[in-house]
């Protein structure tokens, strides 16, 4: 193959958006959310990864969380992977990871990205499911379940286990 019918053949692949976000919660095991300016429903600290840079996911979610809460801590394990299907937009996989337990200290220096922010908030992850879209609800609760049982990361597909894997729950 050329290098001008490869280049060819890379154009030609399908569009794949990553993103990467990170669950935080604080002693009680309440879940970190903030409100986005741009939607109606809560998210997670997190946005898209820049590719054209070399960024990781794991790096983009740091990055993110960074910009818009004002935290820089060092992320720990990946929780879930998410393969959710667009309409109108190419697929997205989506990389959750565990931001960890913040104490008092990191909680009183957060720091809302005021272009995209409105507000944050902790909840109980009952109250938290019904604040946020129902794909990442699910996503979320797959995360919190492998965080729980020490598993490896959640497999997803538009928030659920896909057919024919293994379970994340015990």
């Amino acid at each position: 193959m050329t290098t001008v019918d490869y280049a060819t053949y890379i154009a030609g692949l399908p569009r794949v958006i990553a993103g990467a976000g990170a669950i935080f919660r604080d002693t009680e095991g309440r879940v970190l959310l903030v409100e986005p300016n741009y939607r109606d429903t809560w998210i997670l600290p997190g946005g898209t990864v820049e590719s054209d840079t070399g960024e990781s996911p794991r790096q983009a979610a740091r990055r993110e969380t960074a910009e818009e809460i004002g935290l820089d801590v060092e992320l720990g394990a990946l929780l879930a992977v998410d393969w959710v299907r667009g309409e109108d937009r190419p697929p997205l996989v989506s990389y959750l990871y565990d931001g960890g337990v913040l104490d008092t200290a990191q909680l009183a220096a957060i720091r809302l990205q005021e272009e995209e922010l409105l507000s944050w908030r902790l909840v109980h992850w009952d109250e938290g499911q019904k604040l946020v879209k129902r794909d990442l609800a699910l996503r979320i609760g797959a995360a919190l379940e492998a965080l729980a049982g020490g598993r490896g990361p959640a497999e997803l597909e538009d928030g659920l286990p896909p057919k024919g894997s293994v379970p994340t729950t015990g």
